[in-house]
Parts: structure tokens; C-alpha cells; sequence
């Protein structure tokens, strides 16, 4: 038996003793040693986020060590320290064979529909478990799924060399946003958040202005690329009033399902407004893992708190205060 803990989608956090994980002939089990929590988990816990299904081990953001290899597993062994694309998909249906996995029609999230992380040991399939880069840490490891979120809407959205980009929201998405942005030529990274803390983060990162509100920045013409990661319906209402004529919208924040923001069709037409969403990594973990350790002494430091297994519901509470920029859940820890 082994700790894990229970998300019953109804504000339920339960630590609880399950059996261990026995991989199957292509499976993976893992020691996960440092687990991410991000606003979809919170969705999770709560049952705001559509797909989830309970009860469910959380933990989708995370890197860990090999103990245990199916019997056709080859090119991982125990002792490989890996990260894992959380995105179980079929292969087979249209949107696999499109090269876009997270449309998957049958996709099995890990740590939202199959278990997750937070445990002291989870299995996957070996093909979305990634060797990671000798000397790279399991706490860097971890940020390598947020990476390829932002990898992936970036790929969505127009070349940024030499764009003002607007980012709503500095969580460890938007504080990544800023970094690959800087690093891809944007010409000017502005950021709306409320909180100074994070604000002051993301100027570490690389933005040039940060602002508490839209209101406060300086974009007397709108922003030609506009990434909203960070799910709160005003925030999502005002980027729609920040996007330049021919610029576009790229919306990662996750909201509930029933929320509804107001949309001006003839200021769509008017300005030739793109307005597109990023859903999820699609096939971006690969490239994540090449690019995570020419960034990983910058992003290092948005890990501002590692918290026991044992303290999962503390760790909630944590990451959704102004004072937390990533909170990592390390199962190895003692309590």
C-alpha cells in the first residue's frame, strides 16, 4: 500500500492508503518527486474543471524517478530520472493523426481522469514519459509541462519578434510566458496582475511594465498578441478590449464552463481580430525538455514553496494566495 490523495470533486481533499501501482507490459511506475499544483487543480478539487473524473489522484505537473519498467518497455530503466507529458491519447483518432493529442477523442489526462502525481508512486505508459537532461533537477523537471502549455500557445499565435504582448496574469504560466517571449524577440512583454509580489516576479522575467490593471498600461493602441492565462472572467472581459487592429487574442486561462465574458462581433469584423484558444500541450513536451535547460536557472526560482504529500489541502491554499508563484508537492518528504 502506498499514500496517495482523493479529489471526490466536491471540495474533498482526503490523504488515503491505496494499493500500489502494477505496471502493465508498456507501462512505467514512478516515484514522483516533485508535483506541481496549478489553477486546474484547484478547478479539480472544487469540480469546476469539465473533464475531471472522481474520485481522482491529482498531479499532472511533475517529474520523478523510475522504479519499476513494464516488460516491453525499452529505453527507460529504474533510476531514470523523467518528466511526463500528462496527456494519455489514443493515436489513432483525427485529432492524433493531426498532430494535435490533447483534442484527443479519447484522452486520458493524468492526475484529471487516470491517477496522478500527488501519490508516492504513479504508472504511465512509457511513451509519455520523457528521459530528462543530465543535471536537470525534478524541481525544474516539474515546470517542463507549464513550458509546453506556453510552447503550444505560442505555436498558436503569430511570430513575436518585435510585437508588444500583452500578459494577463503572473502565475508560473504567465511568468513563463514572459521568458519565452523575451527570448523569442517580442518587442515589448507587458503584464496585468494584481498582485505585487507576482508582478515583481514578472518583471525578473522579463517583462517591461507591469500594472495592476489594463487600465495602467501603456497601449494607447492595444497589444498585437494578447495571452490571457489567467482564467478570471474580468480579466478575460478587459484582454478583449486590449487587442490591436489585426491582433489576436490567445486564451490559456481555463474558466469554468458556464462562463460567459461579452464579445463585440462588429469590433471583430471592424478590426480583424483573431480570437483563438491553447487548450492543454497538444505535442509540445518534446521540444519543452530541449528548451527547459537554457531556462532553468531563471525559472528556478518560481518554485516559492515544497510542501509533504501530507499536506496537500495546506498546498491548495498556498497556491491560490497572492504570496505563492509555483507550489510543488514532493510525496518523498516527510511530514
Amino acid at each position: 500500500m502506498m499514500r496517495a490523495i482523493i479529489l471526490d470533486g466536491k471540495g474533498g481533499v482526503e490523504p488515503a492508503e491505496v494499493p500500489d501501482p502494477v505496471p502493465g507490459p508498456e507501462d512505467v511506475v514512478i516515484a514522483p518527486a516533485a508535483v506541481g499544483i496549478c489553477g486546474t487543480d484547484l478547478h479539480l478539487v472544487e469540480g469546476s474543471y469539465a473533464t475531471g473524473r472522481y474520485p481522482v489522484v491529482p498531479g499532472h505537473e511533475f517529474a520523478g524517478t523510475v522504479v519499476e519498467v513494464g516488460a516491453d518497455v525499452r529505453g527507460l530503466s529504474p533510476g531514470d530520472l523523467v518528466g511526463v507529458d500528462p496527456n494519455v491519447n489514443c493515436g489513432r483518432c483525427r485529432w492524433c493523426r493531426a498532430g494535435a493529442p490533447n483534442l484527443c477523442l479519447s484522452l486520458e489526462p493524468v492526475g484529471v481522469t487516470r491517477a496522478g502525481a500527488c501519490a508516492e508512486k504513479v504508472a504511465v505508459p512509457a511513451r509519455v514519459a520523457h528521459r530528462l537532461p543530465a543535471g536537470l533537477d525534478p524541481t525544474v523537471g516539474a515546470l517542463i509541462e507549464p513550458l509546453a502549455c506556453v510552447l503550444h500557445a505560442l505555436d498558436r499565435a503569430p511570430d513575436l519578434r518585435g510585437l508588444d504582448v500583452l500578459v494577463y496574469g503572473a502565475g508560473s504560466i504567465g511568468l513563463l510566458l514572459c521568458a519565452v517571449a523575451r527570448q523569442r524577440g517580442a518587442g515589448r512583454v507587458q503584464v496585468v496582475e494584481p498582485h505585487a509580489v507576482r508582478r515583481d516576479a514578472a518583471l525578473r522575467l522579463g517583462a517591461d511594465h507591469v500594472a495592476a490593471s489594463g487600465a495602467e498600461l501603456d497601449l494607447p493602441d492595444g497589444a498585437q498578441v494578447v495571452i490571457e492565462a489567467s482564467g478570471h472572467p474580468s480579466a478575460v472581459a478587459d484582454a478583449l478590449e486590449r487587442i490591436a487592429i489585426r491582433g489576436t487574442l490567445v486564451q490559456m486561462g481555463v474558466t469554468a464552463p458556464d462562463t460567459a465574458v461579452p464579445l463585440r462581433p462588429f469590433e471583430v469584423f471592424e478590426k480583424e481580430l483573431t480570437v483563438l484558444g491553447s487548450n492543454s500541450l497538444a505535442d509540445c513536451y518534446p521540444a519543452a525538455v530541449e528548451q527547459i535547460g537554457d531556462l532553468a536557472a531563471a525559472v528556478r526560482p518560481l518554485v516559492t514553496h515544497r510542501l509533504p504529500l501530507t499536506a496537500y489541502a495546506e498546498a491548495l491554499a498556498v497556491a491560490a494566495s497572492p504570496e505563492a508563484l509555483k507550489v510543488h508537492i514532493d510525496p518523498s518528504m516527510n511530514t
